[in-house]
């Protein structure tokens, strides 16, 4: 397996249960993870869209995995995604305060993967695979 289809395989697995835990009981899960407390129809609304566009791009990095010919689009969309969330992030930490410990971890998370995104996006080399191909 190379590094670029590990990374997408790791990504996709780990993003996963984050989108899973926005929307399939937001009400539920995000008072369990964060303490937070969904007033409005609207608010279970908006989690489960993000949940929507989390599992379109778990579904881009396993086709990215799995197909040659997509595996360096789904690079680049993913240091995209990565890259807007960490860069969401960074504003809240700024305007908003520290958030919850997870809150954190999912920041460090995702400008690892950004950085690691961006380097493997550099021209390949026999060597970039471990394993079995």
């Amino acid at each position: 397996m190379t590094y670029r289809k590990a990374y997408l395989w790791f990504s996709a697995i780990g993003l996963f249960p984050v989108a899973l835990s926005y929307g399939v009981a937001p009400v539920e899960s995000l008072n369990w993870l964060f303490g937070m407390t969904l007033a409005v129809p609207d608010e279970a609304h908006i989690f489960r869209g993000i949940m929507g566009l989390y599992l379109a791009m778990v579904l881009l990095w396993v086709i990215g995995a799995l197909r040659e010919s997509f595996e360096r689009p789904a690079i680049i969309a993913e240091v995209f995604f990565m890259s807007g969330l960490a860069a969401g992030r960074l504003l809240s930490v700024i305007v908003d305060g520290v958030p919850h410990w997870l809150l954190s971890g999912y920041l460090a998370v995702e400008i690892a993967l950004a950085v690691a995104g961006i380097a493997l996006l550099r021209p390949r080399h026999p060597q970039d695979s471990f394993g079995r191909s």
